[in-house]
């Protein structure tokens, strides 16, 4: 618990300091609707998240719908591309469509929905419900904040982790090198059924930052520092940037990993594809998972492979806000604090592997159980090094910046050295708008 109440500390700042820098644009609360009128009457809200592998989400909408029979809660399955979802959503709301209720939100989303007025304020069902937003984790929590209204509550946190088959990698050859991963990864290409040594996340699209901001930080370079200042145009960002170019078109990964995103890899993984896999923690219970997963209490966790400053884990996370113009905000609200509460979080954590934000989840014996990962050192670890991603208030266009240029210098187009430069200049100019 020590250990993970520090975690909460260490990324708190990073977290806090985005919605700082977030432009300020207040919007009115505006009115809330009635919730559902009389008592008896069925309510149906609908709840839009992308696609879920795991059973968490039917698991929970089920227990929900068993507590309240008056809320019937449809389930809006969006892309599993974030960057798709994202625009989706934002077409909606700005057309003002109350066709959604509740939605899951991206770490990176909160104030930049705020600020657009696509959210309803929580804090009056907070204080009503009491809710004690201190059993959170500390940064998860600042997240959904913005101009003092809390926006969100955070449903599970991520970070990159490196898992690994125990049936080919024993846990004293667990590679702690991006070089000893490439190493590894072609020895045990081939054994025990795989085709492949290592899958990781590398379309065009929000998971191929995650995994550049990976390798950039583990080399000691940064995007954009604490301080707003550009700096990825250096000889640390550069040398990351190298090392991820190298594994993407080595013979260790598919040879359109370049295709790949979260669903792609975590499948290969599940059918004994490959020995080692970067991805969140949810990756564990799908592995274990005897309904899909041919390698079943073959899987274990560890912090990614280190570059020269160190192991680094891109810090990821999902919340659940309400649609501002919701018909049913008192449904919608017991059906969010229900799923981010630790009833749902439980549920969440046993059958969906998604990792709770509320701290004192890590004790429940029948969550440990379904994930003994959690007690482990290396999960610890793994958080602990979880870093943002570049702290801006116009992420989405910088995330395009460095998907682009990332993407260019795979495709062998542009050099390492070109992209830096590209993605300095580029953000840089988007900055100072």
């Amino acid at each position: 618990m020590k250990k993970l109440k520090k975690i909460s500390k260490v990324i708190s700042t990073s977290l806090a300091l985005s919605l700082v820098l977030a432009a300020c644009s207040d919007k009115e609360e505006g009115s809330s609707n009635s919730g559902g009128g009389d008592k008896d009457e069925k309510v149906k809200i609908v709840y839009a998240r992308g696609k879920d592998d795991t059973q968490g989400t039917t698991a929970m909408v089920e227990a929900f719908e068993k507590k309240y029979p008056n809320i019937d809660v449809e389930f809006k399955e969006m892309p599993a591309d974030t960057g798709k979802q994202h625009d989706q959503y934002v077409t909606s709301f700005n057309a003002n469509s109350d066709e959604i209720d509740v939605i899951d939100l991206d770490v990176i989303w909160p104030a930049e929905f705020a600020q657009a007025g696509f959210l309803m304020p929580l804090d009056r069902f907070i204080e009503k419900d009491s809710v004690d937003l201190g059993a959170y984790n500390e940064g998860a929590i600042s997240a959904a904040k913005f101009k003092g209204k809390q926006w969100a509550l955070p449903k599970f946190i991520d970070a990159g982790m490196l898992f690994y088959r125990t049936d080919l990698v024993p846990e004293g050859e667990v590679p702690k090198t991006w070089d000893e991963l490439l190493a590894k990864a072609k020895e045990t290409k081939g054994q025990g059924g795989t085709q492949f040594g290592y899958l990781m996340q590398a379309k065009q699209y929000e998971g191929l930052v995650c995994n550049a901001v990976e390798f950039i930080a583990s080399y000691g370079g940064e995007i954009i520092d604490e301080n707003g200042e550009v700096k990825v145009d250096s000889p640390e960002s550069i040398k990351g940037i190298s090392k991820l170019v190298e594994i993407v078109n080595s013979d260790v990964v598919p040879q359109n990993i370049t295709t790949f995103a979260e669903p792609e890899s975590h499948t290969a993984f599940i059918n004994g594809q490959a020995g080692l896999i970067r991805n969140w923690p949810y990756q564990y219970a799908l592995a274990n998972d005897e309904k899909q997963s041919k390698i079943v209490g073959k899987v274990a966790a560890a912090p990614l492979p280190a570059g020269d400053a160190g192991s680094a884990a891109t810090l990821g996370g999902w919340m659940a806000g309400i649609n501002k113009n919701t018909k049913h905000p008192e449904e919608a609200w017991k059906f969010l604090s229900f799923m981010a509460g630790e009833e749902g979080q439980k549920i969440d954590a046993i059958k969906g592997g998604h990792a709770p934000t509320i701290l004192s989840l890590y004790e429940d014996e029948e969550i440990l159980k379904a994930n003994p990962y959690y007690k482990d050192e290396g999960f610890v670890k793994a958080l602990e090094a979880a870093v943002s991603r570049p702290v801006a208030p116009n992420y989405p266009e910088i995330s395009d910046i460095i998907q682009v240029q990332v993407s260019q210098a795979i495709a062998k187009k542009i050099t390492p050295e070109e992209a830096a430069k590209n993605m300095q200049k580029e953000i840089s100019e988007k900055l100072e708008k």
